[in-house]
């Protein structure tokens, strides 16, 4: 009886007095999160996340995934957009004052094409900024990373802020910087696959290399595994759309996808174990009384 009366004790002393402790200055709670913001070109954005406003069922679900995703950038295809506000629009379900809009250049198959497509998005009023894609291929739906070069070279001179879709290629990841460039896009999978990343070596060495401007991954997450992954490989954001949309339920999965983003960039900056060939106990064997 004495001894479980004394222990007893000891172990009331150290709970109250651990209640008391002051937690270590890193630790933090969901309610008093660490600031990591996402900075591109001066703007800060909470949400690494960016998503899509295509291949949706309705406006309205658009409108709910939005919300659910957490995303603060979305982006527009100008393209494929109604412009006309004098009819029911896309941009009518996207608040300008929660959601900061990124006019993309998809469907434009040259430098031209793609450089008239920026400008009408500014001349329309939604940005300067720019996600800036040049497919080459139309099956692939793969990159014409030269002429995306070309086209970034003349959009930087006329003042946009350009956020370039483009291969894994390290190469012409430094041409894209060289041309002003204020993001490398590299895509993970081609544009709606599904396949998740591919080539997680090509994205390790840009995650190396480029260091001047966010590293977001652009195209082929299918699911919430695929997002984290990418974010654990060291990418600053991942921008997606047809993971989120072609999902059975699109809003639960933009939930899931705001989490797995947040999960992704903390276990980066926490650091992983080393992976070992042997295990290795959770409860060491030293100091045990035999």
């Amino acid at each position: 009886m004495r001894r479980l009366l004394a222990a007893s004790f000891h172990y009331n002393v150290v709970m109250n007095a651990s209640s008391t402790l002051p937690r270590p200055a890193s630790a933090s709670t969901a309610s008093e999160p660490v600031p990591d913001p996402l900075i591109i070109a001066g703007q800060k954005f909470r949400s690494r996340l960016i998503v899509g406003t295509g291949k949706y069922k309705s406006f309205h679900e658009t409108a709910l995934a939005l919300d659910a995703s957490g995303a603060e950038m979305v982006t527009v295809a100008v393209r494929r957009v109604n412009l006309d506000r004098t009819k029911e629009s896309l941009l009518d379900y996207i608040d300008p004052k929660k959601y900061f809009l990124l006019p993309n250049t998809a469907g434009c198959y040259t430098a031209d094409e793609a450089v008239r497509a920026a400008r009408l998005g500014r001349e329309v009023g939604i940005s300067d900024w720019v996600k800036l894609e040049v497919i080459g291929d139309q099956a692939t739906l793969y990159p014409d990373v030269q002429a995306t070069v070309e086209a970034t070279r003349v959009l930087v001179k006329e003042g946009f802020t350009v956020l370039p879709y483009t291969s894994d290629d390290i190469v012409f990841a430094q041409r894209l910087l060289d041309a002003g460039a204020s993001a490398i896009m590299p895509l993970g999978a081609p544009i709606g696959s599904g396949l998740g990343i591919q080539n997680a070596a090509h994205i390790r060495i840009l995650r190396e290399r480029i260091t001047e401007v966010p590293l977001i991954v652009d195209a082929g997450v299918g699911t919430a595994s695929d997002a984290t992954i990418a974010m654990e490989l060291g990418a600053d954001a991942v921008l997606m759309n047809t993971g989120i949309a072609a999902a059975h339920d699109a809003v639960l999965m933009a939930g899931a996808m705001k989490h797995a983003v947040l999960a992704g960039r903390q276990a980066f900056r926490a650091g992983r174990m080393p992976r070992k060939l042997y295990a290795t106990a959770s409860s060491p064997l030293e100091g045990i009384i035999r």
